[in-house]
């Protein structure tokens, strides 16, 4: 992985949600009406999310979790409520403010909110890591260090989305570039599932962990795909 690579991105990221993006991420992920592209887009994030959850215990009590990318928290309010202890970090101080503004105090006690990198070594060992949506947007050679430095602290499982590649993807990545600016995000990535499972299966590289589980979700103009990583030894 060319480190500069994923540290640009990471700041072009920032700059999205921070200065361009944040009102209508914050629509987006609320209750309030939104359009029939948006309201596809909120349909499809509501099913991941969900989806994620059926791949966790419905007792987390006592574990760790790194939720990669928790934008504005509704995944790790949900794992919080399983009595799990959620480490939930986002690149975007705005979406974190917005998280535990939304979020009462007495509901995220087990929630400790961070403004950085998923990848920052501080933050400890892991039972579970999620990543909801936060790796689209890297490349598969760098999603692959990504999941290979988060393997490194992380005890059972990494739950993480990509974007599929397919000809559908490809035709609405490039109708979105006709969107307002502050309705779509500066780029995705789109990788094919075989690909990702031949990175993740090479020698040397995550040689303890296996694909355990993965599944598509299409809901309009928001195309994800959810893969499971197992540690087996």
């Amino acid at each position: 992985m060319a480190e500069m690579s994923y540290q640009d991105r990471r700041s072009k990221l920032k700059n999205y949600f921070d200065r361009t993006a944040v009102d209508a991420w914050a629509k987006l992920t609320s209750d309030a009406p939104v359009s029939g592209i948006r309201a596809t887009v909120r349909a499809g994030r509501d099913q991941t999310r969900q989806r994620i959850l059926n791949r966790l215990p419905e007792d987390l009590t006592g574990k760790r979790i790194l939720d990669a990318g928790c934008g504005t928290g509704a995944l790790a309010l949900e794992m919080a409520k399983r009595g799990a202890n959620v480490v939930a970090v986002d690149l975007s101080p705005k979406l974190v403010e917005l998280a535990q503004e939304r979020i009462p105090a007495e509901e995220r006690q087990n929630i400790a909110f961070h403004s950085g990198d998923m990848l920052d070594e501080t933050f400890g060992e892991f039972d579970y890591v999620v990543g909801m949506d936060s790796m689209i947007h890297y490349q598969s050679e760098d999603m692959l260090n990504v999941l290979e430095r988060l393997a490194e602290r992380t005890h059972q499982k990494i739950i993480f989305t990509f974007a599929p590649s397919s000809a559908l993807l490809e035709i609405m990545i490039r109708v979105g570039r006709l969107f307002p600016r502050k309705d779509r995000a500066p780029f995705i990535e789109p990788v094919s599932e075989q690909k990702l499972r031949d990175l993740v299966g090479q020698p040397k590289l995550l040689h303890s962990w296996r694909v355990s589980f993965t599944l598509r979700i299409s809901s309009g103009f928001y195309q994800s795909q959810i893969m499971e990583l197992r540690r087996f030894s």
